[in-house]
């Protein structure tokens, strides 16, 4: 069986953010870990699947899962304060109604300092919103749902954050939704991928670019999207396409037309020993190769009955409109294993992420790779 992410269950050990210093290149040994806070539960929130982010002013926001005035979830806000403690305020208590509840992907700004995300659960039928939080003048928050997803082929539990273009528009994905083929998508729904458009009078449009069939196309992405230079996206699928089982997951590239539709092309297709599940969003770069981690795969001896304890993978484009795969690092039992996160690269061109571990041999770890 895949080592699929619970959704659910699987942050209950995330109950405090810290913060890693690296005073030096590879200088393990002297770096310093910070808490900034840990969380009490209940009003100031609990359990985090997602990432931070900062405003110009140096405050970090993010979203817990539970916890809150409604116990739907929260987004919150970390002030530094000048003895170098944190404190905490909670922008935003969901109610687990038509506003959504269970936030599980990183927020983002507009240039205008508005926050946008998404909820798994909640809106119409529980499938989940896309909102914003706008500051106010006494420095409260105002939430407004921009969409509610309707399930079936308008697509059900966005889990990944939301990417912005130059003109304001709002992309992700879905996990679920559009029927698909219910002998191979989770759930009998493969997932879609979303544009949502502003209007003129603050209501938002979602437009639908591409719906998954399940077959080597892919299925049920968990990750968000990235855009290339001339506006073209890329994601991944956690499921379907590719060369094992039921499918190991695919790369894929979407390409919009003249007609303002979109294509999308499978850069890869995962067939286990080179990964299988991926679960996180792609980065580029310099040079424009992709740089990604699949949750399972690799050496299929190890982790998960087998399945793999996950690698880290290139794809390099080709002159012939081709990409190649190359995996630079195969994870094993220990020291770390089930690479769920995405990576970053530092200013030397060394890859940095995480894995959540497999709990019997290791519990997580961070790590580098060095070219």
């Amino acid at each position: 069986m895949k080592c699929r992410k619970n959704l659910w269950f699987q942050g209950a050990a995330l109950l405090l953010i810290a913060i890693t210093v690296l005073l030096a290149p590879g200088a393990v040994a002297q770096s310093k870990y910070k808490t900034l806070h840990r969380f009490k539960g209940g009003a100031d929130g609990e359990f985090m699947y997602a990432g931070l982010v900062f405003d110009q002013k140096g405050n970090l926001y993010g979203a817990t899962t539970e916890g809150g005035a409604g116990g739907k979830g929260t987004v919150f806000k970390l002030a530094p304060n000048a003895d170098g403690s944190w404190t905490e305020s909670v922008l935003y208590s969901f109610r687990g109604g038509t506003d959504g509840n269970t936030p599980y992907a990183s927020l983002i700004f507009d240039q205008k300092g508005n926050l946008y995300g998404t909820t798994g659960h909640g809106g119409t039928g529980d499938n989940g919103t896309a909102f914003t939080l706008t500051p106010n003048a006494d420095r409260s928050w105002t939430e407004s749902v921009l969409y509610r997803f309707l399930g079936g082929k308008d697509g059900a539990l966005p889990g990944a954050s939301l990417i912005m273009d130059p003109a304001g528009n709002l992309y992700g994905t879905t996990i679920y939704g559009n029927g698909g083929n219910s002998g191979r998508c989770l759930s009998g729904e493969c997932g879609v991928v979303f544009e949502l458009t502003p209007n003129a009078d603050g209501t938002w449009t979602e437009s639908l670019l591409y719906r998954f069939r399940g077959g080597k196309d892919g299925g049920n992405p968990e990750a968000g999207l990235i855009f290339d230079e001339a506006g073209n996206l890329y994601g991944t699928t956690s499921d379907l396409g590719g060369n094992c089982g039921t499918g190991c997951g695919v790369v894929f590239e979407l390409t919009r037309q003249t007609d303002g539709s979109w294509v999308e092309s499978v850069l890869h297709g995962f067939s286990g020993r080179d990964g299988d599940e991926p679960a996180a969003s792609l980065i580029f770069d310099a040079a424009g190769n992709l740089y990604g981690t699949t949750v399972v795969g690799g050496d299929l001896s190890l982790c998960n009955g087998g399945g793999g304890c996950g690698v880290v993978f290139k794809l390099a484009p080709n002159s012939n409109g081709k990409w190649t795969e190359t995996v630079l690092h195969r994870f094993l039992a220990r020291p770390g294993s089930l690479p769920y996160a995405g990576l970053v690269f530092d200013a030397s061109g060394n890859l940095y992420g995480t894995t959540f571990g497999d709990i019997r041999s290791t519990l997580g770890s961070v790590f580098e790779i060095t070219p």
